[in-house]
């Protein structure tokens, strides 16, 4: 940080920040503390007098922002606005938690305390420390949930305002940003900070992307705007004759979610038919309730429009887990557009915006606990249990930000509310773990069906159990929820610490009942383990407890006997080193073989090329690996991430694994470029589906080899009722020369589906 005098310009500022933020603050049904709210800013702005964000601006501009964020978009009062303003001062400066506590008292010093705790992101250098602050953030949602609301204000705020910082950094924060925060702000209800949020990871992931889908939807709008007006214009005649305040507003899909929908559907930004949404939030009426009346409403607008059969989703009898209540209906526009209605009553808007603050002012008494409440529970019970591992407890948290839910019914018709894609086995731990422990199947509909089977909206499950039952390690393939994942973790740690116990006994044993072992147990003990193979005595003790490691031959491999092999040293030796060489062979194709591909093919001696990847800081060497997990090729938004070993992976931007990297090790991402010269060429996949008709295929191999003179590594093909597809892995240069043949395959009559598939190795 930068620190500097403030000039005049800057103070005035500052100061018309704060009277916008009491004036944000007099528009809401808080009680007024103004005075307080005064004590904390003044406090701040002395705390950080004089020092720059990198953007240049005071940073006392940063608090204000959060706190009004706070205040105006998520809904909240005094005491979480005192501590937005409050919650960079101990880590920036020498004041301490207990200064905050003397001052503004315990309340607002335990948040600060809160927020202080995981300053710098989910996870810095040390991960595995990281995480645990982290895990300390999430169990303040029992103690004061504000913690989470102010910190998600603040991470808004940071991408608000990332242009500023370096690239490398770019990609660290929108990484987290999109792989915990988004998820965490759509799970608390905060819809349309999640959105941003998305939009905005999305913009620093993909600029050039985001750039071209933005420009289409700003060369739209004026076209969609007019479809509105001419939509609205009869349903306002129909609400204002039905006697009721309304108001109903358009809202355009964002950028990320336009180009989440291209990439799920594999269409250009022409063929998304649902850009725009329309809202009617109403009051209702004393006389009816507001279920009643929004069904009146839909019935209205149905007898204006034809409603989509397949596109109605009711979020008024069994609300979304993060509180969501509105009901949706997809209708055709009298110039055959689709129109998503979103109608909700002025409540059910408040929690829609601004989520867990406003689901707890519309609260009726302790026992209205819903699906959100009961998340948190949930939540609770897996920070309690935390996996040992960073990067796995971050996963198992993740788990539980589910976006879309299945709702299912016990045998006694108590209604369940379940991730999509959940399976038999994970309604058996939301039931128990008792029950998921010892589940030998389920019951569907009367049907029997096993652990795997995947849940269905409406289903009614009866879980079938018996004590012979054990819990598998291919049982945490077959989940999907984190409280089934962590009760399976839960029991094969048991487990484990069972094996161990008992296996030590056993070998414990085994050495003092031979007196030559017993002499020197220590030594026995490493040779046990260097024979087999293992580094930790917990690693061998596990395995004689389970039975995998025997004990019968003990004193023979502490003291082994010499044979006439031993005596001939280069016997057995050779044959031992070819195989080993062979396997070290193997594992570089494996991880390089899709940079030296055409060295191998050709078997020329190697020689040297220009490098297909520039990286931005020159000290880093030129070695790199191009990662298995995502294939990228030039073209490709890429990034670098160094290993513990100093080996640098060269990443897509939106690959999966990176996205977890960029989370947890933020510090060891690079920027990446390609080189602009075509140096080498990449195998890559290509997934073909179309009508099996005569000849077409043989189009297909024409663009490919004669019009684009492209070769080819392999092909997969398979045709069944008249309907052919398969897979074709193909040598490109670069992305534009993929992307133009792609479009070139597109163009040929019968081809319906086309598309490029990473595949793993």
């Amino acid at each position: 940080m930068q620190k500097s005098e403030f000039t005049a310009e800057e103070e005035l500022m500052i100061q018309r920040e704060f009277e916008a933020l009491l004036d944000d603050y007099a528009h809401t049904p808080h009680r007024q503390k103004v005075e307080l709210i005064t004590h904390a800013f003044n406090f701040a702005r002395k705390a950080h007098y004089g020092v720059r964000r990198l953007s240049g601006e005071p940073y006392i501009m940063h608090p204000l922002a959060v706190a009004r964020i706070c205040v105006k978009e998520i809904g909240l009062g005094s005491t979480s606005i005192c501590s937005a303003l409050l919650h960079d001062v101990v880590e920036d400066t020498d004041y301490t938690v207990e200064d905050i506590q003397g001052l503004f008292g315990d309340k607002i010093a335990q948040i600060v305390a809160g927020l202080t705790k995981i300053s710098g992101g989910v996870f810095g250098e040390q991960a595995s420390e990281q995480a645990e602050n982290f895990r300390k953030l999430l169990l303040t949602i029992s103690e004061d949930i504000r913690v989470v609301l102010i910190k998600i204000a603040d991470r808004l705020h940071n991408m608000r305002t990332l242009g500023s910082q370096p690239k490398d950094k770019q990609y660290k924060i929108a990484g987290e940003t999109q792989y915990i925060y988004a998820p965490l702000a759509h799970r608390l209800g905060l819809f349309p900070i999640k959105t941003e949020l998305e939009d905005l990871s999305f913009k620093y992931e993909h600029p050039e992307t985001w750039q071209e889908i933005h420009d289409k939807v700003e060369l739209i709008k004026g076209t969609q705007m007019e479809t509105y007006e001419q939509f609205a214009g009869p349903i306002r005649e129909r609400l204002t004759s039905m006697g009721y305040t309304f108001t109903i507003k358009a809202r355009i899909k964002s950028v990320y979610s336009i180009w989440k929908k291209m990439m799920r559907q594999q269409c250009a930004f022409e063929d998304v038919y649902d850009l725009m949404a329309v809202r009617i939030i109403f009051t209702p009426k004393d006389s009816l309730s507001e279920k009643d009346q929004c069904w009146m409403i839909y019935s209205a607008i149905t007898e204006i429009y034809r409603p989509h059969p397949e596109r109605i989703r009711d979020w008024i009898s069994t609300p979304k887990a993060n509180g969501y209540e509105a009901l949706h209906v997809t209708v055709m526009a009298k110039n055959g557009q689709w129109v998503e209605v979103q109608i909700r009553t002025d409540r059910m808007h408040e929690i829609a915006e601004h989520g867990y603050a406003a689901h707890w002012r519309y609260k009726t008494g302790d026992s209205d606990d819903g699906e959100l409440d009961k998340w948190l529970q949930e939540i609770k019970e897996i920070l309690a249990h935390p996996e040992k591992d960073a990067m796995e407890f971050l996963g198992t948290f993740k788990l539980n930000l589910f976006a879309q839910e299945v709702f299912v019914f016990t045998p006694n018709g108590e209604i369940k509310t379940m991730p999509l894609g959940s399976t038999a086995l994970d309604f058996a731990f939301l039931l128990h773990s008792e029950l998921g422990e010892h589940c030998i199947g389920a019951k569907v509909n009367h049907s029997l069906v096993p652990l795997s089977y995947q849940l269905k909206g409406g289903d009614q499950i009866e879980i079938l159990t018996s004590n012979s039952q054990h819990p598998q390690k291919e049982w945490l393939n077959m989940v999907t929820t984190a409280k089934a994942r962590n009760g399976l973790n839960q029991y094969f740690r048991r487990e484990e610490r069972h094996y161990i116990k008992h296996g030590e006994l056993l070998v414990n044993d085994a050495i003092q009942m031979d007196k030559d072992l017993a002499s020197n147990p220590d030594k026995a003990l490493a040779r046990l383990l260097q024979y087999h193979g293992l580094t930790q005595p917990s690693e061998l003790y596990s395995q004689v407890g389970q039975g995998i490691i025997r004990l019968d031959n003990i004193h023979d491999i502490v003291f082994p006997k010499r044979g006439w092999r031993s005596y001939i040293p280069f016997f057995g030796r050779e044959t031992e080193e070819k195989v080993q060489g062979v396997q070290e062979v193997q594992g570089v194709q494996e991880v390089q073989g899709v940079q030296e591909v055409q060295g191998v093919q050709e078997k020329k001696p190697k020689k040297k090329e220009p490098h297909a990847i520039v990286l931005t800081d020159e000290n880093l060497g030129k070695k790199y690996l191009l990662s298995n997990c995502c294939h990228p090729i030039p073209g490709d938004e890429v990034l670098g991430y160094m290993d513990e070993q100093g080996q640098m992976h060269i990443h897509k931007v939106d690959c999966p694994e990176a996205n977890l990297l960029k989370t947890s090790y933020g510090k060891r991402i690079y920027s990446a470029t390609w080189n602009t010269h075509r140096v080498q060429s990449f195998v890559e996949t290509i997934e073909l589906k179309g009508i099996d008709k005569f000849g077409v295929f043989i189009q297909v191999l024409q663009t490919i080899t004669t019009d684009f003179h492209i070769n080819m590594r392999a092909i997969h093909m398979s045709s069944e009722d008249g309907i052919f597809q398969g897979t074709m892995e193909i040598y490109v240069y670069d992305r534009s020369e993929l992307d133009d043949l792609l479009k070139a395959i597109r163009k040929i009559d019968d081809i319906k589906e086309v598309r490029r598939l990473n595949v793993e190795g």
